[in-house]
């Protein structure tokens, strides 16, 4: 099966991926199995996640997924965002190719650290 045009859409056209520098939260992971990697940052403003960004490196379903996570977490509070699950990216690109369902698992996974260190850094 074929990316979708909207998976194809935020692979060619990422959206949010840039260095931030006035992130107050961040998560890198990576996956040794296919050599992905993802940092993602967060701006939390009144427990508003106001902006976020990330670096990846990957293939398609890793760059596509990562864009995805940036834009629907923007504008969520902390606990909105932690309820994202992997398949809720899936949706929402419209589908994954079998085999690449597991990158979604990249934004969560640094979605959920961004947030932790948020956290700690703000007590």
């Amino acid at each position: 099966r074929m990316y979708t045009k909207i998976a194809y859409d935020h692979f060619m056209n990422p959206r949010n991926a840039y260095l931030m520098d006035s992130s107050n939260g961040e998560g890198q992971v990576g996956d040794p199995a296919c050599g992905d990697s993802l940092m993602l940052f967060i701006r939390v403003e009144n427990n508003i996640i106001e902006e976020a960004s990330y670096l990846v490196f990957g293939c398609p379903a890793s760059i596509a997924t990562s864009s995805m996570t940036s834009v629907m977490v923007k504008g969520k509070t902390l606990e909105e965002a932690l309820s994202i699950k992997e398949q809720d990216i899936i949706d929402a690109l419209g589908g994954l190719p079998k085999g690449k369902e597991h990158c979604s698992n990249l934004g969560v996974s640094a979605l959920r650290k961004a947030i932790k260190t948020y956290k700690e850094n703000c007590k």
